[in-house]
């Protein structure tokens, strides 16, 4: 049920946005597989099974982009997670990367939660320390012809609420996906927008450990 057919990369260090030179760029990343949708021209009305079987696809996913950034785990400050669905598919089949995609990164950078209760949208109380990746992992998804663009949300791995890393990374995947295919994306980065000055929630400012501030 898993055919990958290819694996697209990006990392951009953004140094300024007109205004002053950054001391440390920016970095942001995203990583698509583009995989065949096994459920294309056809309404499946059991798709759950594919969602486990795109487990170890997150997990690959979430390490090659680590790897690709070059930058430490405790760096990594945003995530988020899309999917492109080919124009043979339907919504619902981006769907099924909500748990393999967004539990692959929190995994990734140390969170200790049930994948069990992660699975079923239960939630748990998890308060502790920075890097625990209590926050939910932002998502967009869309259903598109190929080369189509995709805004991927990033938030703090660890509070929702701070504003000045509220962000999104623009993945396209020349070629992909085709009509019978399915783009699943995670997308990471190391922080604050190059030049945020709008207030709110700073991140050595959390404190309440809920995953939103």
């Amino acid at each position: 049920m898993i055919e990958i057919r290819r694996v697209f990369t990006q990392v951009e260090h953004i140094h300024h946005e007109f205004g002053p030179r950054a001391d440390t760029p920016l970095v942001r990343g995203a990583i698509g597989a583009v995989l065949t949708n096994p459920f294309a021209g056809r309404y499946e009305p059991d798709i759950l099974p594919m969602m486990a079987l795109l487990d170890p696809v997150g997990v690959d996913m979430a390490h090659k982009l680590h790897a690709a950034m070059d930058v430490s785990l405790d760096q990594i400050s945003t995530y988020g997670k899309g999917a492109i669905v080919g124009a043979d598919g339907e919504l619902e089949h981006g769907a099924l990367w909500h748990v393999p995609g967004g539990y692959a990164m929190r995994e990734l950078l140390g969170w200790k939660g049930s994948r069990v209760a992660y699975t079923a949208g239960i939630a748990e109380e998890k308060k502790g320390q920075p890097g625990n990746a209590l926050s939910i992992v932002p998502s967009t998804k869309k259903v598109g012809p190929p080369g189509a663009a995709l805004d991927v949300p990033l938030t703090n791995i660890n509070a929702s609420y701070v504003r000045g890393q509220f962000d999104a990374i623009e993945v396209r995947v020349p070629g992909a996906p085709a009509a019978d295919e399915i783009v699943f994306i995670l997308a990471m980065s190391t922080g604050y927008r190059v030049h945020a000055r709008v207030g709110g929630l700073l991140a050595k400012d959390i404190s309440k450990w809920d995953g939103l501030r």
